[in-house]
């Protein structure tokens, strides 16, 4: 199986160092369409031969295209590149955005995959929802999960909308959990830390915390059960929380996030 990754950017080296990492796919069957050689460790084992700066015949001998460029990359892309397509190629998208049909239209092939990863998936801790027109079989269909599952996890959706949930959820989630810690660092450093001790401190609750939660079976509602005591510490900061409706302004962040994501959608399709 050769697989062919359009764009060099951090997407485009996360799935390539991924993939040579697991060893689902050997150097040689990789090849790596970009705008200019990059001298990158993601590349240094895929032979010369295999590295492209422009479209060319090369492209009809992938089993599937990975087109990891920017989304406002992809109307000139789906020009030069088309050409070289054919209908039994697969085509995996990881463009926000860009919708299914879209892509099909402006590469000439119906079997599109659709992909929304998030940031730590450049660390093989990634979080992956994606989804697939009625043509890719089930086959394609195990071959690209276990490709996304090189990068951490994955979730299929039936249905294409949930991409722009995903989105909300964990595509922009990690920014979410670092502004919480960013305001815990920054409380602690009000209390006396120092920022090295505040950073620990703050960056392993939270590892903590979640590794804990992943071992166990409770829910997170049960764990904060657990950890605030009546009338103690965590009560008292939990009330806090609560007063000034914490919760409800994080359900109303993720949803002014999937409102976006459909806007952006929206005015790609229609562009």
């Amino acid at each position: 199986m050769k697989v062919l990754v359009v764009g060099a950017g951090n997407m485009g080296k996360t799935y390539i160092r991924s993939f040579i990492g697991s060893r689902f796919i050997e150097p040689s069957n990789l090849m790596v369409l970009m705008r200019s050689p990059q001298t990158i460790d993601a590349l240094k084992d895929i032979p010369e031969t295999n590295l492209h700066y422009t479209c060319g015949d090369f492209i009809k001998q992938a089993d599937i295209i990975i087109l990891a460029v920017k989304p406002q990359d992809f109307s000139v892309l789906s020009e030069q590149i088309s050409k070289f397509v054919n209908a039994d190629q697969l085509v995996l998208s990881v463009m926000a955005g860009l919708t299914t049909q879209l892509i099909s239209e402006k590469m000439g092939t119906q079997k599109v995959v659709r992909a929304m990863p998030n940031l730590p998936a450049q660390s093989g801790m990634g979080m992956t929802v994606f989804t697939a027109t009625s043509e890719v079989d089930r086959k394609d269909m195990f071959i690209i999960q276990n490709l996304i599952n090189t990068t951490g996890k994955s979730i299929y959706a039936d249905d294409e909308r949930m991409l722009d949930a995903a989105t909300a959820v964990s595509g922009s989630g990690p920014a979410y959990v670092y502004y919480f810690m960013q305001a815990m660092i920054d409380a602690a450093l009000k209390m006396g830390f120092n920022l090295s001790q505040a950073e620990l401190l703050v960056n392993q609750t939270f590892l903590g915390a979640v590794l804990l939660h992943n071992q166990g079976e409770m829910s997170c509602q049960q764990w904060v059960e657990k950890v605030a005591s009546k009338g103690g510490t965590t009560e008292a900061a939990l009330s806090v929380l609560e007063n000034n409706q914490m919760k409800q302004g994080i359900e109303d962040a993720l949803f002014a996030a999937l409102k976006r994501s459909r806007d952006l959608g929206n005015n790609s399709t229609t562009s």
